[in-house]
């Protein structure tokens, strides 16, 4: 094994980066996440996730956590009805019967992102996690490197490993290259609508405790409920990337605004949405990674998930291919084929760039198919085939 007694920091507490210690864990290697939060409760994690059964709910068999996951998942919480920007509903799953269960391929469970959280930071042997610890830079030291951190602190390791998303820090020490805008931005409401009975009843009675994904006019909508009882809406088009740079999105009033005027064909029911989400909304350009991108494997640094392959949302796969990444990287670096870490990080970065190029591949032909005039019939026509 590659990594014994190496000290091992993973840089970034998502779930890509905690499926990793705990998979490292498993085989007796010491390792510490530095991860930016005050501690677990810092801030409000996001929407559902659905995992996949050859990626997301793989690596929680590897990590002998599926039990836990199958008392945290929301059955239920994946049906989904399709309307249009009137919100009239031309699909809904609600109804089916579908035999689908842990083992299916198409089974596609959902769990909120606290929860998953949650499960992998429970998984973790006790101060694996180092808290209040934003990375800043590092510098070469021997054979590993020296990590410093916002609050002041600094720590050495052997094998550093960047889990710290989009705009990670930790790439730029690995590769210069440099993720595309997709032509594609979204609004995100993070905290959620509480109360949704009474604060938005038209889309409550729509959503049910699942979905709702609206197409029109080349734009989405999409509407998830939550676990607590809250829901998240999520608002997509094609736009210029530097348009929602505009937009004050911490007043309600200007988004509200916005929205009126750049979906001025959408219906007034999803204005209830806007006008009880306070300033949580999050305007984010969505970009992605050359679908050829390379780089030369270094002997103790690398990265997974949205640091490797930022790519986006609408395959459902970000979640999954940062899991799948843990697992494949653990198994390379513990494996006992290959001579040295700059060895097994090879193995491991070749068949992740072309796993996640394929599915960053099919995240952009989606958006494109989502973002399209004739979107709606697009979608219905997929799902029904999928019914089928």
């Amino acid at each position: 094994m590659t990594i014994e007694n190496k000290k091992i920091a993973v840089v970034g507490g998502g779930p890509g980066g905690l499926t990793l210690a705990r998979l490292l864990q498993l085989k007796a290697a010491n390792v510490k996440v530095y991860e930016r939060d005050l501690n677990k409760d810092a801030r409000v994690q996001g929407t559902t996730l659905d995992l996949h059964e050859e990626s997301g709910l793989k690596a929680l068999r590897h990590a002998q956590l599926l039990d836990e996951f199958k008392k945290n998942f929301r059955p239920g919480a994946d049906k989904m009805i399709i309307v249009n920007e009137q919100a009239e509903i031309f699909f809904s799953d609600h109804d089916r019967k579908v035999e689908e269960d842990f083992g299916s391929e198409h089974f596609r469970p959902e769990i909120d992102r606290g929860p998953l959280r949650n499960l992998l930071l429970g998984s973790l042997q006790p101060d694996t996690v180092v808290w209040d610890s934003q990375f800043i830079s590092m510098e070469k030291q021997g054979d590993g490197w020296q990590l410093h951190f916002k609050n002041g602190t600094s720590a050495y390791a052997d094998i550093v490993i960047g889990a710290d998303g989009a705009n990670s820090k930790i790439r730029p020490y690995i590769t210069s290259i440099k993720p595309f805008y997709s032509g594609i931005s979204g609004i995100l409401t993070v905290d959620g609508i509480y109360n949704s009975e009474t604060t938005a009843p038209n889309i409550h009675k729509l959503l049910k405790g699942g979905k709702i994904m609206a197409f029109g006019g080349g734009k989405t909508f999409t509407v998830a409920s939550k676990g607590d009882g809250s829901l998240a809406f999520y608002v997509s088009y094609k736009v210029d990337e530097t348009w929602l740079k505009k937009i004050d999105f911490t007043d309600p009033a200007q988004v509200l605004a916005w929205f009126k005027k750049d979906f001025a064909e959408w219906g007034n029911v999803w204005q209830e949405l806007f006008k009880n989400a306070g300033t949580t909304f999050i305007p984010i350009p969505i970009y992605c990674m050359p679908l050829d991108q390379t780089w030369q494997a270094l002997p103790n640094l690398t990265m997974l998930g949205d640091a490797a392959h930022l790519m986006p949302p609408f395959a459902g796969e970000g979640v999954n291919m940062a899991m799948l990444d843990a697992l494949e990287l653990r198994d390379c670096l513990c494996s006992e084929n290959f001579s040295d870490t700059q060895t097994a990080i090879a193995s491991y970065e070749n068949q992740m760039r072309k796993r996640a190029a394929t599915a960053a591949k099919e995240s952009l032909d989606n958006g494109d198919k989502m973002h399209s005039i004739d979107a709606l019939q697009k979608m219905l026509a997929f799902f029904d085939g999928m019914a089928k």
